[in-house]
């Protein structure tokens, strides 16, 4: 792969759909982490073997049994571990870095700049969803106000608030590319969780 063409070949958004949530933590497993730097995936676990010291378990840890099998069932991509005899490690931002300076190839140094954006764009992603759902919840809240002291607010009018409400939700959480994804392993941000005044409402029906 030349340099010029890596960009290409490794956009944002192909990298984010390969960041999965793992105890907690958004990681790449080595896989495709392998693929992305040009390196055969025992190379690159070679490579960490011979400088342990520097993936302490906050860059990296090794996948369970379970976590192995639920990989391979909700990834369609990495399928072909399911016949692999070691369990597959997971990289969280800072081992992708630091893999990368471990292997000091051009490509992998080059890549791993992408990785970091493609973990940035994510958490990015994250912060101005909920700050989105904490001003929806508060604006459904104060129409819910209104609606308690105004007898007279026409229920048309109720009705469609509460629609705009919901389709401004459904546009701020990001289509899943991966449906077949199960909790635990999720690329994309969590969406919106539904305001008190919602189910109140709901309640009163």
């Amino acid at each position: 792969m030349s340099l010029s063409t890596a960009p290409a070949l490794a956009p944002l958004l192909q990298i984010e759909r390969q960041i999965l949530l793992i105890r907690g933590q958004k990681v790449m497993i080595d896989a495709d982490l392998a693929a992305l730097y040009g390196v055969p995936t025992k190379a690159l676990n070679q490579a960490i073997k011979r400088n342990a010291r520097r993936f302490p378990s906050d860059f990296m840890f090794q996948l369970s049994a379970e976590e192995k099998q639920e990989v391979v069932t909700n990834c369609d991509h990495l399928a072909k571990l399911k016949f692999a005899k070691t369990l597959p490690f997971a990289f969280t931002e800072h081992g992708a870095i630091q893999a990368a300076n471990v292997l000091n190839s051009e490509q992998a140094v080059e890549l791993s700049v992408y990785v970091v954006r493609a973990f940035i764009r994510l958490r990015e992603l994250v912060v101005s969803n909920k700050e989105l759902a904490h001003r929806l919840d508060e604006l459904e809240s104060k129409a819910d106000l209104i609606e308690v002291k105004h007898d007279n607010f026409e229920h048309n009018t109720r009705v469609q608030l509460k629609q705009v409400f919901e389709a401004i939700r459904e546009l701020s959480t990001p289509p899943d590319p991966a449906k077949k994804r199960s909790i635990g392993f999720v690329p994309h941000e969590e969406p919106p969780a539904t305001s008190k005044a919602k189910a109140a409402a709901k309640g009163k029906k």
